[in-house]
């Protein structure tokens, strides 16, 4: 797949395309079927599959100090769109510039021009252009004059609730990674770089891969999930703790991974991934060493079993 921040940088060769457009900070299943669409249209009428979308949400411009975090990061978010059959990704830098861009320009400058665009799909509800000005029914009376037609996608319910980021957000602000992960389509994760941190895991019997700050992927809330491990493409079981650590207080809030059964592995700056699977138990503070040795070997125990 071929990223660009410029709709006018894209190759001639990867055009005419059908296009989808929308944040994509969680590609969720309401997400999933956008590209869905974008991906079969493209095969049925020989046309590029492309995404148009941000490299920040909005509202870090529009609304400074209100954005929410996203449930992914721009390389995971890469990642999933290539999987997904995407060909082309266009990340706009949603500067001043973009937000004061007319929905007219908008469509002709990097629809039309820049992309080439046949077939337009979007979910029920869109906005576009300065001040949200444009909506459906102007995209598709823009596309008549450009020549391209609108698709526009029903929402994916479930449980009778439309899926969206902000349920994905609230889910994984609970711990529940399990309900995320049915929003998702698949195991909510985390990826970074493993740093050297204080070793106090090594200390007490039970090293962990400290992931760095600027890892990508929510960090759910502060506790410990059964997950998995996966670095060099082997996959290892981890018992996964989110949080500070209330008994060894200097840690800062991050995420360490435990390998369980595994001896001698050495992940120093290596890039991983941790999927979470399930929630075991709220971070706590113990009274000492010997009980937190002693509520960790119970956490191995259970995530063993849910992992097995």
């Amino acid at each position: 797949m071929i990223k660009v921040i410029s709709a006018s940088s894209v190759p001639e060769s990867l055009k005419p395309t059908v296009v989808t457009i929308g944040k994509f900070d969680a590609i969720h299943l309401g997400h999933q079927e956008l590209l869905k669409e974008t991906i079969e249209i493209a095969e049925e009428h020989m046309l590029v599959p492309a995404v148009v979308t941000f490299d920040r949400h909005p509202d870090e411009v529009l609304n400074p100090g209100s954005a929410p975090q996203p449930v992914i990061g721009p390389n995971q978010k890469r990642d999933l769109l290539e999987q997904a059959g995407i060909e082309v990704m266009v990340a706009l830098p949603f500067d001043d510039a973009l937000a004061s861009c007319s929905a007219e320009d908008f469509v002709s400058g990097i629809l039309v021009d820049g992309l080439n665009a046949k077939v337009v799909i979007v979910g029920d509800g869109f906005r576009f252009g300065a001040e949200a000005k444009g909506d459906i029914s102007l995209l598709k009376e823009l596309g008549e004059q450009h020549g391209f037609t609108v698709r526009v996608m029903a929402p994916v319910e479930l449980d009778g609730r439309v899926v969206s980021s902000s349920w994905v957000r609230e889910l994984l602000l609970e711990g529940d990674v399990t309900g995320a992960a049915k929003l998702l389509g698949r195991r909510h994760a985390t990826t970074g770089m493993v740093e050297h941190g204080l070793k106090i895991g090594r200390e007490i019997g039970f090293p962990t891969a400290n992931l760095s700050r600027d890892s990508e992927g929510f960090l759910p809330r502060d506790a410990v999930y059964a997950g998995w491990l996966y670095v060099d493409n082997e996959r290892y079981m981890a018992a996964l703790s989110v949080g500070i650590n209330e008994t060894f207080t200097a840690v800062p809030r991050l995420i360490e991974a435990h390998v369980i059964g595994e001896s001698g592995l050495d992940l120093y700056d290596k890039v991983i991934t941790v999927e979470y699977v399930e929630f075991i138990r709220l971070a706590a503070k113990f009274n000492g060493v010997e009980d937190l040795v002693a509520e960790i070997n119970r956490d191995l125990e259970k995530i063993k079993e849910i992992l097995s």
